[in-house]
């Protein structure tokens, strides 16, 4: 959700003065694409995940300070609502054996934090969308302490005009429901993969990146149920588009673009996209920092371009641009954010590691596919994918309409092989990995599937009786860290 920022109220003159400044943070940041050396030489590779917290009954648990108290590891911080946390880990290089070291950190660090937080009641579940909030849970109140996200909320808002409507319709269920603030945004956990590029690749991995989120989501749905609805297997997709929608009706028709994009065009730069975002979307967060973008890099600096950067924090791309600076050396990443948390750890691994090498044999193909389907199919994919899960059909290149498992099994997985093998994974790494993808795909099981499954064999229950012991059953298994389509 972007940089902490204090609580404050913004003038007419803030905003005046912060657009002018984020557009000389732009044509800084266009000439540095031109002069400047970014850090490129051995690229790494990231990894964060968002979190849900429950208590012993598999309700939201409003603990999240409480939780980071007793957890007390600066790789976890907090998230929109007091039922999240997030977790970052170490960014790692693949050919170092970057996917394993994730996966042991990742487990590491979330046997250690769910021991002492269960202490204070909570328990980590790592799930798209927690399937037990309710309405009760969405209030205001239930936003976390940190002024940035009051900040947020009341400033989408106030953009908007009115308050905001969520409605979802599901294959047999729909949710309509209104609210005065963006907490059911908090609902989405997801989990994002960073992939670091030079300034001349960067446009390859991000258009990689756009083809094949619908596979993605396909492949990894986890989220079925919101608020006691079945609704798409991928439910994170259409909420939070509309949670942070700040566009009323009305300009809705006009064509003004949502600030949860999907985008709308293929882009030659990097630079593409951070120039949309200024030209598209007015500032959320108008906060102004003193730093003077051309006096520190004709001085010889990097500049932190502050503003650009929390511009860009405040348009929620499903693949977005990241621009930062470590150890003084300026580098540019893709941030691929399709993807929910879970079912457990080695799920989410396969998942990356399907991701990294799909993304790296795409964007170094001689012949584009991006060059080959239009942007329209992509997007098409990504939402057909988040309503159908594992069931989709998907449009692709050369085939036409095929279903996402059997273009997986015959186009995709021996790309994905050769992707990691071009990152130096070592081969046994990279079997183990994908073989969870190929086995998910010949049993047609991921998360929201299973999920859906074990509901329908509950059919005599109560909802949310049902919804609380297959949460418990979710639990259980992510704890084994076997993958989901082994799970009985």
């Amino acid at each position: 959700m972007g940089e902490d920022v204090p609580a404050q109220e913004f003038s007419r003159a803030d905003r005046t003065r912060h657009r002018e400044k984020v557009r000389r943070c732009l044509d800084v940041f266009e000439r540095m694409l031109r002069e400047s050396r970014f850090d490129t030489d051995d690229p790494m590779t990231g990894l964060e995940v968002e979190l849900n917290l429950v208590d012993w009954e598999g309700d939201p648990a409003l603990k999240n300070a409480e939780a980071l108290e007793a957890i007390a590891d600066p790789d976890f911080q907090t998230e929109l609502g007091q039922f999240n946390i997030e977790m970052n880990v170490q960014p790692a290089k693949l050919r170092e054996g970057g996917l394993t070291t994730f996966e042991q950190s990742l487990r590491r660090s979330l046997n250690d934090a769910e021991h002492k937080s269960s202490s204070i009641g909570a328990h980590l579940v790592m799930i798209g969308i927690l399937p037990t909030l309710a309405e009760g849970h969405m209030a205001p109140s239930s936003i976390s302490a940190n002024p940035r996200y009051a900040l947020l909320s009341e400033q989408i808002l106030q953009a908007r005009g009115e308050d905001i409507t969520i409605d979802i319709a599901g294959p047999a269920e729909r949710l309509r429901t209104t609210t005065d603030s963006i907490l059911p945004e908090a609902a989405c956990t997801s989990t994002q993969f960073h992939v670091q590029t030079a300034p001349e690749d960067f446009a390859d991995y991000w258009n990689a990146s756009q083809v094949i989120a619908g596979v993605q989501l396909a492949l990894a749905a986890n989220s079925p149920y919101l608020l006691g609805k079945q609704l798409w297997q991928e439910t994170r997709i259409p909420l939070f588009e509309q949670a942070t929608d700040t566009r009323s009706e009305e300009l809705k028709a006009q064509g003004v673009r949502p600030r949860v994009w999907f985008g709308e065009r293929w882009i030659t730069s990097v630079f593409d996209l951070f120039e949309e975002n200024v030209r598209y979307f007015p500032a959320l967060l108008p906060i102004t920092d003193p730093e003077d973008p051309v006096a520190v890099l004709e001085a010889g600096g990097i500049p932190a371009l502050h503003e650009l950067r929390l511009h860009n924090g405040t348009i929620y791309r499903w693949n977005r641009p990241v621009y930062d600076v470590q150890g003084g050396v300026p580098h540019l990443r893709v941030e691929n954010r399709i993807l929910g948390a879970g079912p457990t750890v080695c799920d989410l691994i396969a998942n990356a590691a399907f991701y990294f090498g799909l993304v790296r044999s795409l964007a170094e193909d001689d012949r584009p596919l991006w060059t080959q389907m239009s942007f329209s199919a992509a997007e098409e994919n990504f939402h057909v994918a988040a309503q159908l899960g594992i069931e989709a059909q998907l449009y692709w290149p050369g085939i036409g309409q095929v279903r996402a498992t059997e273009l997986v099994l015959r186009r995709l997985l021996p790309l994905a092989h050769q992707g990691l093998d071009s990152w130096g994974v070592d081969s046994a790494e990279r079997d183990r990995l994908l073989g969870i993808i190929e086995q998910r795909c010949l049993t047609g099981v991921n998360g929201a599937s299973w999920f859906v499954d074990k509901m329908a064999a509950r059919s005599d229950m109560s909802r949310y009786d049902a919804l609380r012991a297959v949460l418990a059953e979710y639990w259980e298994n992510m704890h084994t860290n076997q993958p989901v389509h082994t799970w009985s």
